[in-house]
């Protein structure tokens, strides 16, 4: 069984019992990230939270701690494979039937250490990346309301709503997803992250020149959005425009020269247009920022 399955809920540093939990709103304003912040570590496999029926998130306060560490590791620029591994030798890591009090996390470098007391894990050294108790995030998170998929969401009436809604449709409901996005975009007609959800879910039922529009919609409205860079690189090759495609890859780099996928693509484009060295350089980023340094 994993050990982390045994944590305690804040308040009473229990864990909320399944299904119910926290909403993906009231997780995001708690830990300082975006809600689409939120939906994208789970998208990357970061932690899974319970899902209701219209594929609203149910987090935990396991989850909790595990959004928290990603947030630190991505912020000291870990890369994402290194993180996945963090997070699940966390869950391993962490103490079970017993109080959270006087438990903290933090990370040197790529490793994850868990404290309890004057017991350590001791990493190899590093520099720390972050530190945080687990009492005290316990004690924020007991200032959220608990929901249940039984509980009925507020219809949505602004522009925000309507994403908001699109983004917890779209693994279950993407025809849905997709209606609540263009609902969005009649009001607000400039909202970036709608645009880059619509047209990621056009180019995944391979309407490709209808994501394209959205893509550079997109970018027109924020300019150093690197995901719709990237997504609108990923549309131009599969058009077969790959000098614009190399264009759009590039414009993504220059917004993050981290961006490990686009240093990828390249080198395959680069290679395809007879630029071997071009080639060869991006492959060997791709390489240096998978392998962590």
């Amino acid at each position: 069984m994993n050990r982390s399955s045994a944590l305690q809920q804040p308040g009473e540093l229990d864990r909320p019992p399944s299904p119910s939990g926290y909403s993906t709103k009231d997780v995001a304003a708690l830990l300082g990230l975006s809600a689409e912040q939120v939906r994208s570590y789970v998208r990357a496999g970061f932690l899974s939270p319970v899902q209701g029926p219209r594929g609203e998130y149910y987090f935990s306060f396991q989850d909790l701690i595990l959004l928290r560490t990603a947030k630190g590791l991505l912020a000291a620029r870990v890369p994402r494979r290194r993180v996945r591994l963090a997070l699940q030798n966390l869950r391993e890591q962490l103490p079970e039937d017993q109080p959270l009090t006087g438990v903290r996390i933090s990370a040197q470098g790529h490793h994850v250490v868990v404290r309890d007391g004057s017991d350590v894990w001791n990493p190899e050294s590093g520099q720390a990346v972050f530190d945080f108790e687990l009492a005290e995030l316990a004690r924020e998170a007991s200032t959220l309301p608990l929901h249940t998929p039984e509980t009925k969401p507020d219809e949505p009436e602004g522009a925000e709503d309507w994403y908001e809604r699109g983004s917890e449709l779209e693994e279950v409901a993407p025809e849905e997803a997709m209606a609540a996005y263009r609902q969005a975009l009649e009001i607000a007609p400039g909202l970036a992250d709608a645009h880059v959800n619509l047209g990621r879910l056009l180019h995944e039922r391979g309407e490709t020149a209808a994501a394209e529009r959205h893509y550079r919609l997109a970018l027109a409205a924020r300019p150093e959005d690197e995901t719709a860079a990237f997504n609108l690189g990923v549309a131009l090759q599969d058009l077969g425009r790959l000098a614009e495609a190399t264009e759009a890859y590039e414009k993504a780099l220059e917004i993050d020269r981290d961006l490990a996928d686009a240093h990828y693509n390249l080198s395959g484009l680069y290679e395809r247009l007879g630029q071997p060295e071009a080639a060869f350089r991006h492959l060997r980023t791709y390489r240096t920022l998978i392998q962590g340094g």
